[in-house]
């Protein structure tokens, strides 16, 4: 329910969190006030210069300048070119290994090639010689790639040789830093074609996309290595060849789904340059190569193929460009969740289903439900490592939801059950993207009751709680009949197959108490309409003035355990097509907070967050604020949504089977 702080393991931040929890309720709400409006610190800090492995081997930025591997060395040694390296003229020196190169390619001289062009890249560089630079550059990025991929070097190419690893940073690297200086003539886009020059040959590079994104819809281009993510525990990297890239959205009015991006949204992309094995030599003996600037969605396929089939790796960082994103103003405050808290209405302007990647409609969408006095960042550490599995990322898109937490659980249910129909309406009208019909919804805290309520019936179980006379006989407005009726009158919803409940109050949380209680309904400021309606709907029908939920006029108030909604939805018939898990915090009893609270993580009890009929339970030893940061907690939502890809996989083969039976069967007829 109160999620503030984010888990590092460490016993600060549980001193922290029991201290927090153990203070009393009215110094929890002076907080709330104290904390409004206040702003957080970003999610990522740019970096002094920009990170390579490969620097510290090739001394790029020793007093004495850069200097070749030792086993470069040796080759100039053997090749009598120690002096003329010595001398610094790089261009002639890389001109001459050009000519050795091209009367005889080897992989070494190719390897050796294009550390000594990427170090007098370097030079020309720090030298102010751009156009030097870029050349250089350019030679080493085409012979790193053909050290690593050209089928004449399969059999005596060695990928245990560390020289192997050598040539792949040689590859990013240079790629990276050729990148970087075409665009300071303006930004790389699909489409554009440009030229590299030296003495032995000619480079021509046309740009391509390989994305789902179109062209347009990217600002521009950041490289991850400028930045250093703060605000995430883990960095989803992956290594290999290509240059990660963070790629600023911009919005466009004409594609529907981009109403629920997130302001700022930024996506990992991945420049890969592919070579062209085929020259063309011209009659003074210069050859030309051909390149193509791919740049790859990591979120699609985190590997290209080349040559004669082979699957290559991509070097790919999600982690930096959600950090990216997370820096917006949006994200870096934190009273959006106090906001939420206190002044509901102020909060539903914002409120809704957000995405942080772009909308794939053949990804199965797991919409996560934060708890009370929240928001979309509590979610950030299980999304990070969530994508880190690649089978998870391949077919899993994560939709997070926003929604003013000081109102009713059963308010905001109804609104989340809106918002979830709107955005069906506006990304799959014709109802023709089958995964969006295998949702999986994550809710913690009081987000968990959220979730559950989507999938159950009400029937008239829950509007018995309210009157014994039918909706329809109320003297009220048409408006506030069917706000009435959106609230207590709900069918579950068909599209969801799976909800995993973390630290839910079940049966309410004895947090909300009298004193509690009170303070929320000093502190909290419910939408003026509301009120009044309210006031109107009691004035009209005086038998509804001793409404129990009725007159439940905040979240707090709505999570008392006394409150008799809980036997209702805990009686509550579940779909045979959804699928519950819930975790649970339990406090270990050797920690401060563990021997003074009661059984549970500290906010909730074990009694209130167990129930029955669900397909697993994960007990985790962590409280109530940080249990679903908690690496195990991570991990079994993990566990939960690769056994369900595997259900949807037998389901599928199974729908296969049938198919195919009931056609012989209707061959034999």
């Amino acid at each position: 329910m109160f999620t503030l702080l984010p888990w590092d393991g460490g016993n600060g931040q549980r001193l922290r969190t029991s201290i927090a929890l153990l203070s009393s309720c009215s110094f929890l709400l002076c907080v709330i006030v104290v904390c409004s409006g206040c702003r957080g610190s970003s999610w990522l800090r740019m970096r002094r210069s920009s990170s390579s492995p490969f620097v510290a081997s090739l001394k790029l930025r020793s007093l004495t300048g850069p200097e070749p591997t030792p086993r470069t060395m040796q080759w100039l040694r053997r090749h009598d070119l120690v002096e003329a390296f010595e001398d610094e003229a790089d261009e002639n020196l890389i001109g001459q290994i050009g000519e050795i190169v091209s009367q005889r390619e080897t992989e070494e001289n190719v390897y050796v090639l294009s550390e000594l062009a990427y170090l007098a890249g370097k030079r020309a560089e720090d030298g102010n010689d751009v156009a030097t630079a870029f050349d250089m550059y350019g030679i080493s990025v085409a012979n790193a790639y053909l050290y690593l991929v050209a089928e004449e070097f399969d059999l005596r190419r060695n990928p245990y040789d560390p020289r192997f690893r050598q040539a792949c940073e040689l590859y990013n690297g240079s790629l990276e830093s050729a990148m970087r200086l075409a665009q300071r003539d303006g930004p790389l886009i699909p489409g554009m074609t440009c030229s590299i020059e030296t003495r032995n040959q000619s480079i021509q590079v046309s740009i391509v996309s390989k994305g789902t994104w179109k062209p347009a819809q990217i600002e521009r281009i950041e490289f991850t290595s400028d930045y250093n993510p703060k605000g995430l525990t883990n960095q989803v990297r992956r290594f290999g060849l290509g240059v990660p890239l963070i790629a600023v959205f911009r919005g466009d009015r004409n594609r529907p789904e981009e109403q629920f991006y997130a302001p700022g949204m930024s996506v990992a992309v991945t420049a890969f340059l592919r070579v062209v094995p085929e020259q063309i030599r011209s009659q003074n003996r210069k050859s030309t190569r051909f390149c193509v600037l791919e740049f790859h969605d990591p979120l699609v396929s985190a590997d290209t193929l080349i040559g004669d089939g082979r699957l290559v790796p991509l070097e790919t960082d999600l982690s930096t460009p959600l950090a990216y994103s997370l820096s917006h103003p949006m994200f870096q405050r934190t009273d959006i969740g106090t906001r939420g808290l206190i002044n509901p209405r102020d909060s539903q302007s914002v409120q809704g289903i957000y995405m942080l990647e772009p909308y794939d409609p053949g990804k199965v969408p797991v919409l996560m439900v934060h708890g009370l006095w929240s928001s979309l960042n509590t979610w950030m550490e299980m999304f990070n490592d969530l994508r880190s599995d690649s089978e998870i990322r391949d077919n899993y898109q994560f939709w997070f939801y926003l929604y003013p937490t000081g109102q009713p659980f059963w308010t905001s249910a109804a609104q989340l059950r809106q918002d979830l129909a709107h955005a069906r309406q506006v990304l799959d009208p014709a109802r023709r993207a089958e995964a969006l019909d295998e949702m999986v919804l994550v809710g913690h805290s009081m987000g968990g009751l959220l979730a559950k309520l989507q999938t159950l019936e009400s029937r008239n179980d829950y509007w018995n709680l309210i009157s014994d006379r039918p909706v329809t006989d109320l003297r009220a407005s048409f408006q506030v009949r069917k706000q009435l009726e959106q609230t207590w009158f709900f069918e579950p919803n068909p599209s969801i197959r799976r909800v995993v409940t973390i630290a839910t109050p079940h049966r309410g949380s004895d947090f909300s108490n009298g004193t509690t209680q009170w303070l929320a309904r000093k502190l909290i400021q419910l939408p003026e309409a509301l009120v009044e309606n309210t006031q109107r709907l009691f004035a009209d029908n005086a038998e509804l003035r001793q409404s129990p939920l009725l007159r439940v006029n905040n979240s707090v108030e709505s999570l008392s355990p006394t409150s008799p909604i809980f036997e209702v939805i805990a009686r509550s018939p579940r779909p045979a097509n959804v699928t519950y898990h819930n975790v649970i915090g339990l406090l270990p009893k050797d920690e401060v907070l563990g021997k003074v609270a009661a059984r549970g993580d500290g906010v909730v009890k074990y009694e209130s967050a167990h129930f029955d009929d669900v397909d697993s339970e994960d007990i985790v030893q962590e409280d109530h604020m940080n249990i679903h940061r908690h690496p195990r907690a991570i991990l079994a939502v993990q566990r939960i949504l690769l056994a369900h890809l595997g259900q949807l996989r037998a389901d599928f083969d199974t729908r296969i089977t049938n198919r195919s039976a009931h056609i012989n069967n209707d061959l034999v007829d």
